[in-house]
Parts: structure tokens; sequence; C-alpha cells
């Protein structure tokens, strides 16, 4: 995480080497500023377009985001990233997400619709084989986009008790979890609005609702989440744009986070470009959209807070780019601070 005062932390970035990307790029937090120091890249696998870090902090993960799909393991070894083991196939194309659970890592398999559970070794290290797939089925209304199922995200909730996976193609949110063999099954499917395509969730920090973020239509599905019965209930939907888009332009909602002391809402928005405040009242149920500000440069794919809650980022993939934001405490409002050349930028984690 970002360090205490006068502290710096790291920060990893993914990209997609075939667009010119760098691979894996480590860097140096300032805890004042939120500025970022390029430390050092590897590009030991094709497009690691999402990672995430073990518990401890001491091995990242990435998926392969390639017709194939696999996903790697590296050492965090100061500033130096070494791999540990090849990549190990998960059984799933385009695997654009994954998480750490119970022992696993998931991978979400945008391209086949499924998710995949690879066991993590004591080491941190992975096994070469799978220990389940849990393939999604079912269509949208979408004549291109919901031919069929698209796992775009899975992450755990925050009991650690479930597994959340989110499918664009099947206006769907599965809640599953692991057996005792490791193999993700599902517990229940819940449908929400025909063509609205979600694409990303996140979890209010009190951890009793969840936001789910639509890439098909520039909106936001408010649910309650009930941990205990592992039950997810939308409640209503949000706008995340000041009004329609005109014309042909383009508008495809791609990232959703939520402040640490769940105040405040941001959503980063392709095509328009903006990143979207949204304040959150008491009960986290109504969101209100406060202001949309430039991103700092061209199609968000990802946005991320650091743990302070002061700084917010954007990985800007087309124009090549993570930007950062100091974020006002008052309104919620990022201003921009600075940016480093990112080529082809798709996430940011911090470590």
């Amino acid at each position: 995480m970002v360090g205490r005062q006068g502290e710096s932390g790291r920060a990893y970035i993914g990209s997609f080497t075939a667009a010119g990307g760098s691979g894996i790029m480590s860097a140096a937090v300032d805890a004042d500023s939120g500025a970022l120091t390029v430390l050092g890249t590897t590009d030991t696998v094709a497009d690691p377009s999402y990672l995430a870090l073990s518990p401890a902090g001491d091995t990242l993960y990435a998926v392969s985001e390639t017709s194939d799909g696999a996903v790697a393991a590296y050492r965090v070894d100061g500033d130096k990233l070494r791999q540990a083991g090849p990549p190990v196939p998960v059984g799933g194309a385009a695997p654009t997400h994954l998480a750490v659970h119970a022992g696993h890592v998931l991978t979400a398999n945008y391209g086949s619709g499924s998710v995949t559970a690879v066991p993590v070794r004591p080491d941190g290290g992975l096994d070469r084989t799978p220990s389940g797939i849990l393939q999604h089925t079912g269509t949208g209304p979408h004549p291109q986009r919901q031919q069929g199922p698209h796992a775009h995200q899975v992450l755990p909730d925050p009991s650690g008790r479930w597994a959340v996976s989110v499918d664009l193609g099947t206006d769907s949110v599965r809640v599953c979890e692991l057996t005792a063999a490791g193999e993700p099954v599902l517990h229940r499917e819940v449908a929400l609005r025909p063509g609205s395509g979600p694409r990303h969730l996140v979890f209010h920090p009190r951890g009793d609702r969840a936001y789910v973020l639509n890439e098909l239509a520039p909106t936001l599905t408010i649910c309650a989440w009930d941990a205990a019965d592992g039950a997810l209930k939308p409640l209503g939907e949000a706008a995340v744009l000041p009004g329609p888009v005109e014309g042909d332009g383009e508008a495809y909602p791609s990232e959703v986070v939520v402040a640490p002391d769940g105040r405040f809402l941001w959503t980063a928005t392709r095509g328009q470009d903006v990143i979207s405040v949204l304040a959150l009242d008491e009960a986290g149920d109504r969101p209100r959209l406060a202001a949309t500000v430039p991103c700092g440069g061209r199609w968000p794919r990802d946005l991320a807070i650091d743990p302070s809650g002061r700084f917010l980022y954007a990985a800007n993939e087309r124009s090549g780019d993570v930007t950062w934001f100091a974020v006002d405490p008052g309104t919620g409002i990022p201003r921009r601070a600075g940016s480093i050349e990112a080529p082809a930028a798709s996430c940011v984690i911090f470590g």
C-alpha cells in the first residue's frame, strides 16, 4: 500500500503487450503527492491485462489475456518481479480479471464465459492444473455483445466465503463457492436488467451493499448484499453520465471504485473519457452524480483508489498513460496531479 508520510509504496500496472505495452510495470508511489516513479518492467507473459497480489503481498498474479488463456505468478523481490514457474493454462479464453480467494487464484474468462480456480501452493506459486472450471450459460438481447456468456470479473465478497462473478453476456451476477476440492460451484445467479451488460462490481466498505457498473448502458446497479445467505438483491439504477450521449458518441463504462470511508464512488467511462463522481448517502442506496472530470487521457480502462483514499489513478489504454488525481476530501472531486507514460495500460493495483 501507499506508505506513511514521507515513505513510498508500490504500484503495479498491467498492459497489453500486443498493443505495444511493456508488460507489467512496477512503480514507486510517493505517499505525499501520489506521484508514480517507474522502477522497471517485465514482459515475460503476453497481455498481462489484470493483476492481483497475494494477501502477504509477496506474490503477484497476472492473467494472460490471450485466446488460449493463462495465469502466471511472480515473486516480489524488492523492486523486481521474478516469474515463479511457467504460465498455467486456465482452460478458458481471454481471461480479463483475477482474484485471490480461499487458497486459489480465480480467473474470469471473458471469451469462453467461465470462471477457473487454480490452487496456490504454500510457496505462493501455482499448481500446474486448475482444480475446477465453472462454465456460465445464457445470452442477452444485444446482437453483437451478448450472443453468449462473457465473464468479465470475479472477486471475493467481504466475508471471504463467496466468490462473485459478473457476466456481461448474460446480464447477471453469479454467487459461487469453492468445494473442498477447490471446484467453483454455483450458489445462485442474480438477473440484472436485460441489455445492461454488467462489467464490474465493487462492495461498499460496510459490506452490505454492492454496486455493479454496466458497460452497455452508462448506469450503476445498486444492490443489497447478504453475506450470511450469499444473496444479492438489485435495488435500482443510477446514471453515471449527466445526460444521453449525443449522435454516434461512444460511452462504455469500465471500472467502479468506492472510497475507503464509503462517502464517494467513482466510475470511468471510455469514449466519453471521463471520471464520474457519485456521492453516497448514509445507507448507500442512492448514489448522486455530483460531477464528471476528464480522465487525463483516452479510453480509461481501469480506475483505482489508493488505500488512503487520497489519490485516484486512471489507466488510459489508448493514450498510453496512467494519470493520478488528488481527491478533494469534502467533495470527492479529483484534481489532475500528474501522469507517467504507460503504453496500452490496462490496470493499476497497489502493494
